[in-house]
């Protein structure tokens, strides 16, 4: 089953980098299949520092933050308790995990890993459609130079009904966010192709 959450992971330097990631998991979340793109930046800090933090949030707008690679700062964070990273405060959960396994052979990489701690912050809230939404509007996001304009743009206008029937603020704001950025997105791929 595939898992939507967030990772934190550093580069060299110790620059923190949050990113959506939905790795598949069993149901034990002992492990992590983690698929990052060798194009993002978790890739390349997973490749230098093969540790990291995932956390299951119920905060759609820090998905969507993290999607577009903006999440706002400062953060509010705390250091992971058994591997050099960090965790949000504001997920509902954490596990602490290191690679064991780092295939690259392909576009999309596969990173198998083992889960070395956990942690729980607060209840999980809780989705509604308008979340759900928000989450799929986030996938698109960080899909944008992968999809056709059409398709995405499709998708976007479907996810708008449950948005305005069933969100509050921050749902709102998220999804208003993914929006701009996903139709900015495309006018520069438009205006590019021609």
């Amino acid at each position: 089953m595939i898992l939507e959450g967030v990772v934190t992971t550093h580069d060299a330097r110790g620059l923190l980098n949050v990113a959506p990631m939905g790795p598949i998991v069993d149901a034990s979340i002992s492990t992590l299949l983690l698929r990052p793109f060798k194009t993002s930046r978790t890739y390349a800090n997973l490749k230098q520092q093969p540790h990291g933090v995932f956390h299951v949030v119920d905060d759609v707008l820090l998905l969507a933050e993290a999607a577009i690679g903006e999440p706002r700062l400062p953060l509010d964070t705390m250091p992971a308790e058994t591997i050099d990273g960090t965790v949000l405060r504001d997920a509902c959960r954490w596990y602490e995990f290191e690679i064991e396994e780092f295939d690259d052979q392909h576009e999309r990489t596969t990173l198998t890993a083992r889960v070395r701690h956990r942690g729980r912050l607060r209840d999980f809230f809780g989705f509604n459609r308008a979340k759900h939404a928000v989450v799929e509007a986030a996938i698109l996001a960080t899909r944008v130079n992968l999809l056709t304009a059409e398709d995405i743009l499709h998708q976007l206008d479907a996810l708008a009904a449950p948005v305005e029937k069933t969100a509050g603020e921050r749902e709102r704001e998220a999804f208003e966010l993914l929006t701009n950025y996903i139709t900015g997105n495309l006018r520069k791929k438009g205006s590019q192709s021609r």
